[in-house]
């Protein structure tokens, strides 16, 4: 993995925050060990073809899994559900180069965010949707609420 594109990537990621008027959201991961990646998109009409508009996401965990997931925000954008769907985890982490294998599991987790909001559009079921963020709890609330049972969780905000 190139340390000059990651630290790129995690000075300025893109398309962080919750997504108010999002199309579909999709979230996996587990509140209990705290990782954790919740994708939005939202779409457009381009050409007759529907296309994803923006994506922005939410990551708990570690500082690998917030540049793949912002680097796949900019990556699917203009492209349709379809394209989206067929794109891996090493697509969606390639300008980061290589990941270590002790860090494979954070592409696949945004791989599996990005399925699971394409998949809650299409109105498919997922083990791991969500419901969009203004019906449903916000990842910090899910992590939180786990934290409060487990005992476990402690989120700390780090600012740049």
């Amino acid at each position: 993995m190139s340390d000059s594109n990651l630290q790129s990537a995690l000075s300025n990621p893109q398309n962080l925050g919750e997504m108010a008027d999002a199309d579909a959201v999709g979230t996996v991961g587990s509140p209990d060990c705290g990782d954790m990646v919740r994708m939005w998109l939202k779409y457009k009409d381009k050409d007759g073809k529907k296309v994803i508009d923006k994506a922005s996401f939410q990551s708990f965990g570690c500082q690998t899994a917030i540049a793949v997931a912002s680097l796949a925000t900019e990556l699917i954008r203009g492209k349709t559900k379809e394209e989206a769907l067929l794109m891996s985890a090493e697509e969606l982490s390639a300008p980061l180069g290589p990941l270590p294998p002790m860090k494979i599991h954070c592409g696949q987790m945004v791989e599996g965010a990005l399925k699971a909001a394409l998949e809650a559009e299409q109105g498919t079921s997922s083990a791991h949707m969500s419901a969009p963020s203004h019906i449903g709890p916000t990842l910090a609330d899910s992590l939180n609420a786990a934290g409060k049972t487990a005992g476990k969780i402690k989120i700390v905000l780090q600012t740049s």
